[in-house]
């Protein structure tokens, strides 16, 4: 009775043991109850978020997940506070406390940029790895990093000096009404042609040249006429050279010479003679021609 059947079949082991078993491998980790990642590779349609804004010891969640989904949108897209606040719950309030921790940060600049219009707008720059200090636990904690290759500093190039405009032609005299109606024929001219906006310093050097034709006895609206009349349909990107040039190519002739005509004859006052009474015209305010040949012996 003591004897075992050996008929028997042996015990069928369990298929896990106590090593492969995933509550023991956790177990025996030392992490119970943590996290267990099931990661797959992306491969399109994925955004790199560094660990230093992921775990970030100082910025809030909201703030958090705000730049994660900043730092996944494409340059250009709108990131205001109205944009943000119609795409996600929140309100507001609590966005626009987030973007500030973000600028707090260094994950996000803001600046004010006025546009060619001149409108000013904001311009927002967002940065996925700013050079503000990490917390020490957080440094330990990563795998040490080589050195970042310092990028080669570019030759500073010296600002474009402004081509001079080319001369134009010159007034025979100064005349400072003639100077007057030169600069308000130039400072009109984008009334006709809007691309003709010319700066003070344009309008300085064309004035003279202006005179020129107004010397040659052209009205202001003939002058306006020939500089706004014909103009390329391209955008002008030199506007005051391209005047520069039609002063001085197409300056007209000088007026050809005229005699003056004669001075009209003295016409005098209607007078009356002391002497005869008699009504007369002479350079004599008393006396008349006739008595004025009486008394000469």
């Amino acid at each position: 009775m003591d004897t075992q059947n050996p008929s028997v079949r042996p015990h069928a082991q369990s298929r896990n043991s106590g090593k492969n078993h995933p509550s023991r491998h956790a177990h025996a980790k030392g992490h119970p109850g943590g996290v267990i990642h099931d990661n797959t590779r992306h491969t399109t349609r994925f955004t790199v978020v560094g660990n230093h804004l992921t775990q970030h010891p100082d910025l809030s969640l909201l703030a958090i997940g705000l730049a994660c989904h900043i730092q996944s949108l494409p340059t250009g897209a709108a990131i205001d506070i109205k944009t943000l606040a119609a795409r996600f719950p929140e309100g507001t309030n609590r966005i626009a406390a987030a973007l500030r921790e973000l600028e707090t940060h260094g994950y996000l600049r803001r600046t004010l940029e006025r546009t060619p219009t001149g409108r000013i707008v904001t311009r927002t720059l967002s940065c996925n790895q700013p050079g503000s200090r990490r917390d020490a636990a957080s440094e330990t904690s990563e795998a040490p990093r080589p050195p970042a290759r310092r990028a080669a500093t570019a030759p500073q190039r010296e600002p474009a000096r402004r081509r001079a405009l080319p001369p134009v032609p010159k007034p025979a005299y100064a005349s400072p009404t003639l100077l007057l109606t030169a600069t308000e024929i130039l400072a009109g001219l984008r009334r006709t042609d809007p691309r003709l906006l010319l700066s003070a310093t344009d309008a300085e050097h064309l004035a003279p040249g202006v005179v020129a034709w107004l010397e040659r006895d052209l009205t202001p609206t003939a002058v306006r006429h020939a500089l706004t009349s014909d103009l390329p349909p391209d955008p002008l990107r030199r506007p005051a050279a391209l005047l520069a040039h039609r002063l001085t190519a197409q300056l007209p002739p000088l007026p050809p010479f005229r005699t003056p005509d004669p001075a009209p004859p003295v016409r005098h006052p209607l007078r009356n003679c002391d002497t005869c009474d008699r009504g007369y015209r002479g350079p004599d305010p008393r006396t008349c021609q006739g008595c004025a040949e009486k008394r000469t012996p």
